[in-house]
């Protein structure tokens, strides 16, 4: 592990890049010995002396993808045509990027098994809930998951088919996964094919009591289904949004 201390954070090695769906790629890094953090934080990642740099900076704040038990740190973004992404795109691997200061955010499954947890992701907003779920999964939790996740077309959908797979390994989890704009697709889908509204998640949540509801993705969207759970009568108290802003 050659991970190295830097003055304001941590250097750590790009290991791998791979696309995870049309115009979305995942970075893995090394994971500094030790070092802990909750399924849900995020993390502030900036470049080292880049070779290009735009109006938009040097770093950017990323949802750790990866579970805590992984060996590895995975991030995963859209590619937008920003110096940022481009540097991170183009560099060799075991080039080092700075991790600044510790993890931190608030947006991690509650403590209170007997409260089922309902994930709301949108596009790349999908990655805080690809720890939460995987994590959930490694240490068989009592907590009853339903993970609703809407994209254009399944070529869109990070890591959709790893999610379902992890119904077989979780009894208490289920993927409800929405494609809105399948004319556009060329792939078969057999799945619900609209936004998530009132009367899907009442299709799939007859019997679910008490639930924390989680919403992340792009900024309208979540702002319109935190609309949408305070008119169902859902209160503030049990909903938590983080919005994914030009990723």
């Amino acid at each position: 592990m050659s991970t190295t201390a830097t003055s304001s954070g941590l250097a750590l090695k790009l290991r791998t890049r791979h696309e995870v769906a049309e115009g979305t790629m995942a970075f893995q890094f090394e994971k500094p010995p030790g070092w802990n953090f909750k399924p849900g934080q995020f993390i502030d990642m900036a470049l080292i002396n880049p070779k290009e740099t735009d109006a938009e900076g040097n770093s950017r704040t990323f949802s750790i993808a990866s579970a805590p038990y992984e060996d590895a740190l995975l991030i995963a973004t859209r590619m937008r045509d920003t110096a940022f992404k481009r540097v991170l795109k183009t560099m060799p691997l075991e080039s080092q990027v700075e991790i600044q200061g510790r993890t931190s955010g608030e947006f991690t499954l509650h403590d209170n098994p007997s409260r089922p947890a309902v994930f709301l992701a949108g596009g790349i907003g999908i990655t805080p809930f690809r720890s939460m779920v995987l994590q959930a999964a490694k240490e068989k939790l009592p907590h009853h998951i339903f993970l609703f996740y809407s994209n254009r077309r399944p070529e869109d959908a990070a890591f959709l088919e790893e999610l379902g797979s992890l119904e077989y390994e979780n009894p208490n989890y289920k993927l409800i996964p929405t494609m809105t704009e399948m004319a556009k697709s060329k792939d078969h889908w057999n799945g619900e094919c609209e936004e998530i509204s009132q009367e899907m998640l009442a299709r799939y949540l007859k019997a679910v009591p008490s639930a924390i509801y989680y919403i992340a993705g792009p900024p309208a969207m979540v702002k319109g289904l935190h609309t949408m759970l305070n008119g169902s009568g859902i209160g503030d108290g049990a909903i938590r949004a983080e919005e994914f802003d030009g990723y």
